[in-house]
């Protein structure tokens, strides 16, 4: 697959081929949704709590006589049936991962970037370097580029006036290669990457 290259300014700065081994899959949802699954699971906090029945601060003594009151026959009151008892099978602190193999991972990850491919969503520019990180003249540029909501990946390092300019912009992420993930591909509309990017991917599946 070809794609051209342009610049931040939207110049033509050549043209470059897409791996069919990275981009050029038939996109598979079911492992798609297995990744981003995994990635949410994977960073929910689990701090939820409520207390059980001995973590109730309650008396232990029975409640009434075990007869003659003419009602039901009951302990102390911290069982879950009155108000103020504990919970039963209430949420406890825990973590949520679920596990998820690597090579699992890794293709999800190629099907991803394959159903990018697909749709028309990526976009090579030649490198991410501004000369000042202002934010209103990296807006412009990517208004030009038809860059709205999108997810950018530069190489091991992202520069930091252009990091500085572009985290202020709503609906733009940015990310150095080695945190390109399912998750944040699949829910931006346009993936833009730099050529640095597409080696170290193409590196990282050979």
């Amino acid at each position: 697959m070809e794609l051209k290259i342009t610049t931040l300014e939207g110049k033509q700065a050549g043209s470059v081929s897409l791996s069919d081994a990275i981009f050029g899959l038939e996109p598979r949802t079911d492992l798609v949704q297995r990744c981003v699954n995994w990635q949410l699971a994977k960073r929910q906090r689990g701090t939820h709590k409520t207390k059980q029945r001995g973590e109730i601060w309650r008396t232990g003594k029975k409640m009434y006589a075990q007869k003659g009151t003419g009602g039901a026959r009951h302990g102390p009151a911290s069982v879950s049936q009155f108000r103020g008892g504990g919970r039963v099978f209430g949420p406890v602190v825990r973590s949520h991962a679920i596990g998820l193999p690597k090579k699992v991972r890794a293709l999800a990850l190629k099907h991803a970037l394959s159903a990018k491919a697909k749709d028309g969503g990526i976009i090579v520019i030649d490198k991410m370097t501004l000369k000042d990180g202002k934010t209103k003249g990296l807006a412009k540029q990517f208004d030009k580029l038809g860059v709205i909501n999108a997810l950018i990946i530069d190489g091991a390092e992202v520069e930091l006036n252009f990091r500085n300019a572009a985290r202020n912009i709503p609906n733009i992420d940015v990310l150095p290669v080695q945190g390109i993930n399912v998750y944040d591909i699949m829910r931006r509309k346009t993936l833009v990457l730099t050529k640095a990017a597409l080696d170290a991917l193409e590196a990282r599946f050979k």
